[in-house]
């Protein structure tokens, strides 16, 4: 079976949530049968069959980013010429230059899309596009979910409700991956090794200023791994907080953030709005049997991090209640060490990356039968 994921970035370009589930269906999807190809856009120029281990990749020129949203003339050859020998055709939502190009292309195979997210930041814009959405989400065979949570909460998956299928994203256990040494020694000599961790990219709808007002009046060590925009801004706000005990480590290779997560005492994740439809961060703590810390903002946060069963959650861009929160799993050790367990039985039970390809797998056949 062959299947064309159509993203409009991908590794190396960008290293996030939408490639990561692009990238394990590929990988993984080789043990069932799936030969997986991924076409995107980018400002690093056109090319065809790149090889990344069992998958390969084409690139079509980015020629303007726009709102979010990235233009290419050349990609409308490019996808029609793909699509055509492909058994199944994967988007990956939202991306509405992406409607634009399944239309004009008038491909007619099988569809799946993965809806990530609903569009929150580009509000004006998003009227004049809601009629091609519709249009789009209507015309496709089936549309994935991230998670329970998300279809409840989403206006636009409420009203496509008998095409949707949900499918948790899941990520492959390295919790038992042996570390070197030299590296554990480094982190615990550099933050010690009862450290509040968070990872990711800096951006607007992650909560970290909500994060640094929550440390004001406490001295928790609190790890922060990532870069963005706002990075200067914080590091601003934190020294105006006079906070000391924060650790800015910029972005780290994998085997550095691993051992962050194997040492750490607890994963805290405070984004504050719904452009967080589901958190890899938390599934990631939950792996390691990390307690965790988020925000309710119905979404996929609260279906990885149930309330005082693998951690806590608190109202959302609400710093007292988080520091609460952080104050009491650090003061109780045990309660700390128990909800961490849960939290890795529950990544064992629905977040596997096995679980997540057999599932696309599933799919995938149920469109060709």
């Amino acid at each position: 079976m062959n299947v064309l994921h159509f993203s409009k970035t991908y590794f190396p370009d960008n290293y996030g949530g939408v490639e990561n589930v692009i990238y394990q269906i590929s990988e993984d999807g080789f043990k069932h049968g799936i030969h997986s190809e991924v076409l995107f856009l980018s400002n690093r120029g056109s090319n065809r069959n790149e090889k990344i281990n069992n998958h390969i990749t084409h690139r079509s020129n980015l020629d303007i980013y726009l709102a979010s949203t990235g233009f290419s003339l050349s990609v409308f050859k490019d996808f029609s010429e793909l699509a055509s020998s492909a058994d199944i055709v994967h988007y990956h939502f939202p991306w509405p230059f992406m409607d634009a190009v399944h239309f004009l292309t008038r491909i007619k195979k099988p569809t799946v899309v993965t809806y990530h997210s609903d569009i929150i930041k580009q509000k004006h814009l998003y009227q004049f596009y809601k009629p091609l959405m519709f249009l789009f989400l209507n015309n496709v065979n089936r549309v994935v979910a991230t998670s329970s949570n998300y279809l409840k909460t989403s206006s636009v998956l409420d009203k496509l409700k008998s095409k949707v299928d949900i499918i948790p994203i899941g990520i492959n256990d390295c919790s038992c991956t042996s570390h070197s040494t030299e590296l554990l020694s480094k982190w615990k000599r550099k933050i010690g090794s009862r450290f509040f961790l968070f990872i990711g990219a800096f951006r607007y709808y992650k909560g970290l200023h909500i994060l640094l007002e929550a440390m004001k009046y406490t001295d928790f060590p609190v790890v922060l791994v990532g870069v963005g925009a706002l990075e200067k801004d914080l590091k601003s706000q934190a020294e105006s907080l006079n906070l000391k005990n924060i650790h800015f480590l910029g972005a780290l290779p994998n085997e550095d953030k691993c051992v962050l997560l194997k040492l750490c005492y607890c994963v805290v994740f405070p984004s504050h709005l719904r452009s967080e439809a589901f958190g890899i961060t938390l599934v990631e703590g939950a792996m390691y049997g990390k307690p965790l810390i988020s925000s309710e903002i119905g979404t996929g946060t609260t279906y990885i991090n149930i309330h005082n069963e693998t951690g806590l959650v608190v109202p959302p861009s609400d710093p007292i209640a988080l520091r609460e929160a952080m104050t009491r799993l650090w003061n109780s050790p045990a309660l700390a060490f128990q909800l961490g367990r849960n939290a890795r039985a529950r990544y064992e039970t629905l977040f596997t990356a096995d679980q997540m390809v057999k599932q696309y797998a599933d799919l995938y056949h149920s469109l060709l039968s």
